[in-house]
């Protein structure tokens, strides 16, 4: 896939995200998200290689998660 290449050009860019709030309330497409992510249970942590995919899915979640570069 050439789009990864260029997007992660400098080397493989890591992110470690991590379940920080509840999903309870929320509706259901980030409710989709957050499962699509892996992340099951509050302080539960997944690695991404950063992508503008996984960029899209962080910013709708971004008030449940805590993102770091790892």
């Amino acid at each position: 896939r050439p789009w990864k290449r260029s997007w992660a050009e400098e080397g493989e860019r890591m992110v470690k995200v991590t379940l920080v709030k509840s999903t309870i309330g929320e509706v259901k497409s980030v409710k989709a998200t957050v499962a699509a992510l892996g992340l099951t249970k509050i302080r539960s942590e997944k690695t991404f290689e950063d992508s503008p995919a996984l960029q899209g899915q962080l910013k709708k979640v971004a008030h449940l998660v805590k993102v770091e570069t790892v």
